[in-house]
């Protein structure tokens, strides 16, 4: 991308890689790539014979890498040139050694483990398939030479249950619910120009009881250079708060601003981010140097909304309104490219979901790409964040899952779509949960490191069952009898009872010991799982319906059900699309509904 002057963040295109912040120009590196499996573990960065030629970011299991390769694969190579032209192109004023700012080449998510070197040089390395890190190549690129090799080595351990897996499988063919590996390079890889002092990081809270932003601010490069940091609020055109803070020589810097229209409660909620209204703020950040006649050194624009989340037993609030949860569980899985996705393809995912009548999506065992995340934002759909699970309970997994959660939160926090967190799925990876005290301690020091690190949403602990400490008492059920699930969920004092006891999965719903706590919002958070009946012996569901005319009649009789059971506060339904071999979507894999998207509608919204 080669613009000039800074986006609006809030009506960007959805390709920028980094959508809460944005600067004028960028490169994407993706496309054709060189590639090469390494199984044996017998090359290293200077001597790989490098054979082959991949789509990045596609997996290389994938159709649309052009490798579609499934089997078990420990180790690939990739490699790519580039030169001014490129450097230009991400902003670099002369694309020249001479260039005073900094050169950032920057990986969207690379599963497991990255190592990267640029001209022979190893500039990083990262450990966690689901989230992004940077490498600073400016002293590569000052060396010279004009051309720019990168080379990068993806160790994945194909059958680590250890390693945050999520649905990709531990065998080597998929079963049940489980599907095709998901190695190396898979979101995007891009380059960016930086001034020598730069804005690294922003994290963005509001308090509308206040009616204050807070935004922390990491600098990065020669602080020194530095003298303060102003932000812009903007809203149609419109600036609505603005403020200066002194730098003092920190790379990080706190911004506290009032917005004074928020003050009147007349028009209070103009502003506020919800799914009827998802109206987003624009914000403006540069960094200015102690030459008052100088440029901003650096100038990077962002968004924010402006919501809070609770809970009460009533149910989950938005700006402090009661909202029913309308959810569907999306695995974000496309046949030809599995978990990547291009970014008209996510765009076109939160429209299906919004189409379908669901005002939220549960993003199952995947933490999704941020473009996704921006759509979300835009045109209000919200999110419950989850993560991809391990399945031993061993310290390499208790340290996996610490890390990559960490990271999580701090790239996603911000924005406004994602109302809940959830670090752990039914009891996976915490197996022995009610009987084991170290898997108790650790569910509860999740979700409490999840609050510190982020106060402002609900958590769960665990979903499904063996609840630990969260904040909604979710529950899955894929009973396939409406009779049975009007029983059990339409009567709150039958539905406190299996609360307290054994759950439809035949669970305890609170671990042992865990729970004492004041009453909170129940929701249903996996039921349905219905597949439609294709003759295919592969095909997986938790129910069965043999033609089209009784997957509609089961599926709309299950959501009316589950929809109108007074004592729950939401529910999400299993699943958006057929995954693999789970042909148990509303959508076939390729994204065309099994009956008609109006009926789909009616069933969901009741």
């Amino acid at each position: 991308m080669t613009t000039t002057q800074t986006p609006d963040a809030t009506t960007q295109d959805g390709t920028y890689p980094r959508p809460q912040l944005m600067r004028p120009r960028w490169h994407d590196l993706s496309g054709t790539w060189d590639f090469a499996w390494d199984d044996a573990e017998e090359y290293e960065h200077d001597d790989v014979p490098f054979t082959r030629r991949i789509e990045v970011p596609f997996p290389p299991e994938s159709p649309a890498s052009g490798i579609h390769e499934t089997g078990f694969h420990s180790r690939a190579w990739y490699r790519r040139t580039f030169g001014a032209a490129e450097l230009q192109a991400a902003g670099s004023p002369t694309g020249a050694d001479s260039d005073p700012g900094r050169v950032l080449l920057h990986f969207g998510a690379v599963d497991h483990a990255a190592s990267v070197w640029v001209n022979g040089h190893l500039v990083a390395t990262h450990t966690g398939g689901q989230t992004p890190f940077s490498a600073d190549i400016s002293h590569v690129v000052r060396a010279g030479g004009g051309e720019f090799t990168i080379v990068v080595r993806a160790v994945d351990l194909p059958s680590d249950v250890s390693t945050l897996r999520g649905k990709q499988d531990w065998r080597e063919e998929p079963h049940t619910i489980w599907y095709h590996r998901t190695t190396g390079i898979w979101q995007p890889v891009w380059l960016e120009w930086v001034p020598p002092v730069s804005v690294e990081s922003i994290i963005w809270r509001s308090d509308l009881t206040t009616s204050t932003v807070e935004a922390d601010i990491e600098l990065a490069g020669l602080v020194a250079g530095a003298d303060s940091v102003d932000v812009t609020l903007t809203h149609g055109g419109e600036t609505i708060a603005a403020t200066t803070v002194r730098t003092m020589g920190e790379r990080a810097v706190s911004v506290r601003l009032v917005i004074p229209r928020q003050l009147n409660g007349q028009q209070y909620e103009e502003l506020l981010w919800s799914p009827s209204s998802p109206t987003l703020i624009g914000a403006r950040i540069s960094v200015q140097s102690h030459d008052p006649a100088a440029p901003p050194t650096d100038a990077v624009s962002s968004y924010l909304g402006l919501r809070s989340v609770a809970t009460c037993e009533e149910g989950l609030l938005l700006n402090d309104r009661p909202i029913y949860l309308r959810s569907v569980l999306a695995q974000n899985y496309w046949p030809e490219s599995h978990l990547a996705a291009t970014a008209a393809t996510l765009r076109r995912e939160v429209e299906l979901i919004l189409e379908l009548g669901f005002n939220t999506a549960r993003i199952h065992q995947k933490v999704e790409d941020p473009r996704f995340l921006y759509w979300a934002d835009r045109l209000g759909l919200m999110l419950w964040g989850e993560t991809a699970s391990a399945y031993a309970f061993d310290p390499k997994a208790i340290g996996a899952l610490v890390a990559e959660w960490t990271a999580v939160l701090e790239r996603d926090r911000s924005h406004p779509s994602i109302i809940a967190w959830v670090p752990l799925n039914e009891s996976w990876g915490v197996q022995h949960i009610s009987h084991d005290p170290r898997q108790r301690a650790f569910s509860r020091a999740i979700a409490d490191l999840t609050r510190a690190l982020d106060g402002t949403r609900p958590v769960i602990s665990n979903d499904g069952w063996e609840h630990t400490d969260s904040d909604i008492m979710t529950i899955h059920d894929y009973d396939a009898d409406p009779a049975a699930l009007a029983e059990r969920y339409g009567n709150a004092e039958g539905l406190q009872r299996m609360i307290r006891g054994f759950g439809p999965a035949g669970r305890r719903m609170s671990a042992e010991g865990g729970e004492a706590r004041t009453p909170r919002p129940v929701m249903l958070t996996e039921f349905g799982g219905v597949s439609l009946e294709t003759g295919d012996s592969s095909d997986w569901g938790y129910s069965t319906a043999p033609d089209a005319e009784s997957f509609e009649k089961q599926v709309s009789a299950i959501l009316l059900t589950v929809g109108s059971a007074k004592p729950l506060s939401g529910f999400c339904y299993t699943q958006l699309t057929d995954t693999g071999q789970e042909t148990n979507g509303l959508l076939y894999a390729d994204r065309s509904p099994k009956f008609p998207v109006d009926r789909i509608r009616a069933a969901v919204r009741g």
